[in-house]
């Protein structure tokens, strides 16, 4: 009996200690910071992006308006080489290189 009451006072024992070392560990948190971001650099940062953006958005309407011109002018050539082939002037021709209807014998503009 001796045995059986040594071991269950060393049971007893641990479980004693095993409560000991595992005592509950808490940290202090009862600071609440909030940041909204607002900050001086923050708004720097901001008003750089706007005028960064407000810069580049007119560079790009300066290249719409040049894609949309060079569009505008091929749309005119188009019209304008279709008006010249299907002209009655058997002289008209269409010059590639100068987007213009020739006559074949003076080499001047003809309005088709």
């Amino acid at each position: 009996m001796s045995t059986l009451r040594k071991r269950l006072c060393l049971t007893a024992m641990l479980a004693l200690t095993t409560f000991a070392f595992t005592a509950p560990v808490s940290a202090e948190t009862n600071k609440l910071i909030i940041e909204s971001g607002d900050s001086a650099q923050s708004r720097q940062n901001a008003a750089m992006d706007k005028e960064q953006w407000n810069d580049t958005r007119n560079l790009r309407q300066k290249v719409n308006k040049r894609a949309e011109k060079e569009w505008d002018k091929a749309d005119v050539a188009f019209d304008a080489r279709d008006k010249c082939q299907q002209s009655a002037n058997v002289n008209a021709y269409w010059e590639q290189n100068t987007l213009r209807c020739l006559d074949r014998r003076t080499g001047r503009v003809v309005a088709p």
